[in-house]
């Protein structure tokens, strides 16, 4: 599977969605989505994919430290079901813990809202256990 993957980091209040390269394995923050009550502007997201074309979906899975769901998680879960079936694009769902920390430790203005960025992690990291399985097949 080759071509652009938009990753999302899905929140209550907002989305953080990115955009990835299969065949550079490179991620690049793109929006924030907003929601609310956790309903997403569906209106905005069909707009991104109308510009990317997605091949794929990869939306970052909350977990706690210790592996255990936690509340966002299976609302999570549900939006990427949601893309899936509103796009006719494949989901790819990775956990991750702490992309938040780590999007602010990257940013570059304090106020900035770090959603972007932490769907950038998230998509990096699919990104990289995919080109890593890739790697182990050849």
């Amino acid at each position: 599977m080759e071509g652009q993957v938009l990753g999302f980091d899905f929140g209550l209040k907002r989305i953080g969605v990115a955009v990835g390269q299969t065949i550079t394995a490179t991620a690049s923050p793109l929006s924030i989505v907003n929601s609310q009550d956790g309903k997403p502007d569906w209106e905005t997201i069909t707009q991104i994919f109308e510009q990317w074309k997605p091949v794929a979906i990869v939306v970052g899975l909350p977990m706690r430290l210790n592996g255990e769901e936690q509340a966002l998680t299976q609302p999570a879960r549900k939006f990427g079901q949601r893309l899936s079936g509103r796009y006719n694009t494949p989901v790819f769902f990775i956990e991750e813990q702490l992309s938040s920390i780590e999007a602010e430790k990257r940013r570059k203005h304090a106020k900035q809202n770090v959603d972007d960025h932490a769907a950038q992690i998230i998509l990096e990291n699919w990104l990289e256990s995919v080109k890593n399985h890739a790697d182990l097949s050849e």
